[in-house]
């Protein structure tokens, strides 16, 4: 439990130490007037509380990744624990903050347009296809996994299709509907849920004091199947460290806020919040796979033993639906979001109900067919997941480069994203050369490969930096 305290206290004394010094470099005006302000239309641009805000970032980026990535990522060992820390505070909520507080400077800007910005013309063409891409694919698979959890709750005529059709039916009101309407109001409950159960368990790994992994027994590879920690340890564990979808969402907060000196507390906040929460799920599935061996692969299955066990009947219904709402308001805002970021490269505002349908209806069918794909084949939905994993972290690595190339622009202190950037390129690339549905190398070659991507855009960067200089 030494190590599992040091790493909870870590993150939270990140926040007030290196978040502070993420705003400093970025230089935070409180003056300056937001774009919930100057281009309010009521739909999705409009001044909310700031609390309300951050519940509702904390929601949008807290999908599956931070509990059920966790729970697979723990697998690994003590690792598991240093990356959710050291990610989340140097790489994933400096991701997030950064991007946030850029889309605040532009008028709440999606972040195709932002990376476009820095990365040149051609890249923001790329971003546009594959951010709405992933955002597609993030509403596909975060239906699956709460529809079969409400199933088990439910009597057994509501089954996982019954829950499917009854998800979408909310995506669509929540992606079309002003943004204080449905997210506004119900995003805070949700919150709550979801934080009275990290709060309940983490609560109960004090009582039980369970065994954990302490570093003094060494970083060595737990995973029973032998699966590198380098790198699909890197991309399992990717909301409760660094996430690109963060990125997405960041500007859906960005168009409410009241002033620049909140980016920190909700982009930043959000994101150790996050952290936090894997932490916990990482600590309590060590303990479940302790006694309960290795063998199991169904992070639902762990959740549901670990709620009922520690927190008991009542308890574990609601940690559940705390889990349940986590993919749901993920979901709703991986839609919204893509229809905000087909919205401005297609120019068309989005006062009117119709011009809303006429981005969304789309989206929608192509969602409805991966998730009629994944639930037809039996490995459809892993399929789907993986490919989700690594474009998500392809995702991250695109808007680090962006930022870093803001911040020499800027003339200020770019070796907090060039060093993020430079790791997690190692990690993507990796990945695609070593993983099954990449090109299945073995891990070695796949590594050398990765190193030398790696080399090859860190040469790019700087001669790009020397002729700017």
């Amino acid at each position: 439990m030494i190590t599992f305290s040091c790493c909870l206290i870590a993150l939270i004394v990140g926040y007030f130490t290196y978040g502070k010094f993420v705003e400093r470099v970025f230089g935070v005006d409180p003056a300056r007037v937001t774009p919930a302000f100057t281009k309010q239309d009521g739909v999705d641009y409009m001044p909310l509380p700031t609390w309300k805000i951050f519940m509702i970032q904390f929601l949008n980026i807290a999908g599956l990744g931070p509990i059920f990535g966790a729970i697979m990522g723990a697998k690994f060992g003590v690792a598991s624990f240093l990356w959710i820390v050291l990610g989340s505070i140097f790489a994933g909520a400096t991701h997030d903050c950064l991007s946030g507080m850029l889309s605040l400077r532009y008028d709440g800007e999606s972040l195709p347009e932002l990376i476009g910005r820095y990365l040149g013309y051609n890249f923001k063409q790329f971003m546009r296809g594959f951010t709405v891409i992933l955002m597609i694919l993030v509403g596909a698979v975060f239906v699956a996994g709460p529809a079969g959890l409400l199933a088990k709750l439910t009597p057994e005529y509501l089954d996982a299709t019954f829950w499917i059709v009854v998800v979408f039916i909310y995506y669509i009101l929540a992606t079309l509907l002003p943004v204080d309407k449905i997210i506004g109001k119900i995003y805070p409950l949700f919150a709550i849920a979801l934080l009275f159960m990290a709060v309940g368990i983490l609560v109960m790994l004090f009582i039980n004091r369970p065994p954990l992994p302490e570093i003094t027994d060494g970083l060595g590879n737990m995973h029973p199947e032998g699966l590198p920690v380098f790198p699909i340890m890197f991309v399992s564990i990717a909301c409760g460290a660094i996430s690109g979808f963060h990125a997405t969402q960041s500007p859906l907060m960005a168009r409410c806020m009241k002033s620049e000196k909140y980016a920190r507390p909700v982009f930043y906040g959000a994101m150790i919040t996050e952290g936090i929460v894997a932490l916990i799920w990482a600590a309590a599935a060590t303990y479940f796979f302790h006694n309960n061996g290795m063998e199991e692969n169904n992070a639902a299955v762990v959740v549901d033993s670990i709620t009922k066990e520690w927190l008991g009947t009542v308890g574990g219904v609601l940690a559940i639906l705390g889990v349940i709402a986590a993919p749901i308001t993920s979901g709703d805002t991986a839609f919204r979001s893509a229809r905000l970021i087909v919205a401005d490269f297609l120019h068309m505002g989005q006062k009117t109900v119709a011009k809303r349908l006429m981005i969304c209806i789309p989206m929608f069918i192509i969602a409805m067919g991966i998730l009629l794909y994944s639930q037809k084949d039996k490995d459809g939905f892993d399929m789907i997941w993986r490919y989700f994993a690594w474009s998500n972290q392809t995702l991250a690595v695109f808007t680090l480069w962006a930022l870093t190339v803001y911040l020499v622009q800027a003339k200020k202190l770019y070796v907090i994203t060039l060093i993020p950037a430079l790791f997690m390129t190692a990690v993507c690339s990796t990945y695609i050369f070593v993983a099954p549905e990449g090109f299945g190398f073995s891990s070695g070659i796949s590594r050398l490969l990765g190193l030398l991507v790696t080399l090859i855009v860190c040469g790019i960067f700087l001669g790009w930096k020397r002729r700017k200089i």
